[in-house]
């Protein structure tokens, strides 16, 4: 069997294979839910900790500054938790569970799009989660526009993920390249989001990285959506930008999967 293609047992199904990969991949999820909370202590941190620091300096209303605040951290949360998930697939490599997933009779692009697709459950339940935590303290969502928000926090985190696990699939073994490449691009990708901070005052060069980063539309969007501005034109940027990261990320996941050994 050549390791740049598919096994050929598999190739006639590959929707069923996805499918096996994905529940594989929630299992540990639902045993141990907990790892869904841990993974929010950075996110609520921001939101507890920063969000007083707005609302102080805003002088508005505290659910105002919410409304602004809380669809950043929707957006965090898939910034740390799918960024950082390359580094199960890295673990594996290293125990040598993913050689014995190669050879398994299930297609290679199969044990990428399933693991990214598993991604989407730990977004929704923990933007929920966040959702409920805001709401006692002024924040309110258009249910319509919550509901579009999350499938566009999963389409852009199925991007994130998949593009996580390129990356641990290309250093392998060498877990402080990971971590290092990992932590150099996400901090950046962040500030330049406008997720934190306004943009609107920041120098001209920010803002025209701002203007390319997707992030920063994925942010906006949310916000829109959130608020019920369903039509406005940066929800159809946020989309494009977050559909077109999937694609990038799944199209580098499946090559670099293809070509694992």
């Amino acid at each position: 069997m050549s390791s740049t293609t598919d096994h050929p047992a598999a190739q006639a199904n590959p929707a069923r294979d996805t499918w096996h990969v994905l529940t594989r991949e929630l299992k540990p999820v639902l045993r141990d839910p907990f790892t869904l909370i841990f993974s929010l202590v950075q996110p609520l941190v921001f939101l507890g900790l920063f969000a007083p620091l707005l609302i102080g300096q805003s002088g508005v209303p505290a659910g105002e500054t919410l409304q602004w605040f809380v669809p950043g951290v929707l957006v965090m949360i898939v910034l740390f938790g799918t960024g950082a998930t390359g580094s199960n697939l890295q673990y594996e490599m290293m125990t040598g569970s993913h050689e014995r997933t190669l050879v398994a009779p299930l297609s290679r692009s199969s044990l990428l799009v399933g693991r990214a697709l598993k991604e989407i459950a730990p977004i929704i339940a923990q933007s929920l989660l966040i959702v409920a935590i805001a709401m006692p303290f002024g924040f309110r969502a258009d249910p319509i526009g919550l509901v579009v928000g999350l499938a566009l926090l999963a389409v852009f985190g199925v991007g994130l993920g998949a593009l996580s696990y390129t990356l641990a699939l290309a250093t392998k073994d060498r877990e402080w390249l990971f971590w290092g490449v990992q932590q150099t691009l996400i901090f950046p990708l962040m500030i330049l989001s406008g997720m934190l901070l306004p943009l609107d005052v920041a120098p001209g060069w920010m803002r025209a990285v701002a203007a390319v980063n997707p992030l920063n539309w994925v942010v906006q969007a949310e916000r829109a959506l959130l608020a019920g501005e369903l039509g406005s034109m940066v929800v159809l940027w946020g989309w494009v930008a977050a559909l077109a990261l999937a694609c990038v990320g799944l199209w580098a996941g499946v090559r670099a999967i293809r070509r694992s050994s």
